[in-house]
């Protein structure tokens, strides 16, 4: 499928501060791509000069084959849905939602069929009539979203557009944000802090961190295959020991870790030698916890003995302690009802996992 935006070699700085660092990036059409990263990384800055509301220092910015790069936010093809929303209170729905097209002097017939089209689309016919302040927080989110997508654009930037939703309609909007936009087939371009949100919603996704891209791919090769160990760390929670390099062969490395007291094993070839210092990463819910040593012998095995515990309803969160006084972090999943915990405080433990769940981290 051909890339419909290209941006190449896009940097800009504020005086000596380089907010984004010569990035480049493919978005093919349709996709819902979403920009992840911490406060201050440069993902609210790359959003801007999509939209035109930053020059770039260098660099440049296609959408559809067409070079935007100078262009003034009116006359690209693109619209941005704002993390306040914006929508203007002496409005009602309708006139809110129509706003934009009201502006460029479409007609009135039209006007009204492309408002019902939108108000049928994010579910709010019933209250076309209503003022901002008679609506619900999701509900003012769907109006800003309407009014984004009325014109038509071909791609949607969105900041932080759930940000400003409880827990449990974050979630719920979440799906229904995923659906409009497979409906329409409107390219979106989300940026966001939430890791969750940007797993949930993404066909693909970029990790950025100081002004550049960590790593691009689909939320589960960014999560199962991270690259570094800041992406490692920045999407979910992970334990990594460090270690030395004991064997490398064709199917599998190994890798001796004092804070373990046991070699680590990984597999596949990797781009090590023996000697060389790395990382051996694992997921808290890769890990298994019994009171009684696994049989399986091909497994990583490791006693300890629980530091801490956390109940969560659907799961259970350990922090089990090892010898050396090192802390691994275990999610097991709550598959059975009971009043009563699997384990306590201060259980003698036995954590496993298969080299099949363990990541190298090079750095």
């Amino acid at each position: 499928m051909k890339d419909f935006i290209r941006i190449k070699g896009l940097s800009k700085s504020f005086g000596d501060f380089v907010a984004v660092d010569n990035v480049d990036l493919d978005i093919e059409k349709g996709e819902l791509f979403s920009i992840l990263g911490g406060s201050g990384c440069g993902k609210t800055t790359l959003l801007r000069m999509l939209a035109g509301f930053e020059i770039p220092t260098s660099g440049s910015i296609e959408i559809d084959g067409v070079d935007i790069t100078r262009l003034a936010p009116y006359d690209r093809p693109v619209n941005m849905m704002f993390q306040s929303y914006a929508i203007f209170p002496h409005m009602n729905v309708a006139k809110n939602i129509a706003y934009g097209l009201r502006k460029d002097g479409v007609g009135k017939a039209e006007i009204e069929k492309r408002v019902d089209q939108m108000l049928e689309l994010v579910q709010l016919s019933e209250l076309k009539k209503r003022k901002p302040d008679q609506l619900s927080g999701g509900q003012r989110q769907r109006v800003a979203l309407a009014r984004a997508l009325i014109k038509r654009p071909k791609v949607l930037l969105l900041d932080e557009p759930l940000a400003a939703l409880d827990k449990k309609l974050r979630e719920r909007t979440q799906f229904e944000l995923m659906t409009i936009q497979d409906e329409l087939g409107i390219t979106f371009v989300v940026v966001t802090h939430d890791q969750e949100e940007a797993m949930i919603l993404s066909t693909r996704a970029a990790i950025m961190d100081q002004g550049r891209f960590q790593q691009i791919g689909t939320p589960k090769e960014i999560y199962e295959f991270p690259t570094n160990r800041f992406v490692a760390n920045f999407i979910g929670t992970i334990n990594t020991f460090e270690g030395v390099v004991t064997v490398v062969d064709e199917e599998q490395i190994q890798v001796y870790c004092d804070e373990a007291g046991e070699t680590l094993t990984a597999l596949g070839r990797q781009l090590v030698e023996v000697g060389q210092t790395i990382n051996i990463a694992i997921r808290p819910e890769k890990i298994f916890v019994s009171k009684e040593r696994p049989d399986n012998k091909d497994d990583v095995c490791i006693e300890g003995i629980v530091d801490d515990l956390g109940y969560l309803g659907n799961r259970s969160l350990y922090r089990v302690k090892l010898a050396s006084g090192r802390i691994v972090q275990v999610s097991s999943q709550n598959r059975r009802r009971s009043i009563t915990r699997f384990l306590e405080w201060g259980d003698k433990v036995w954590i496993s996992w298969t080299d099949r769940s363990t990541v190298v981290l090079l750095d």
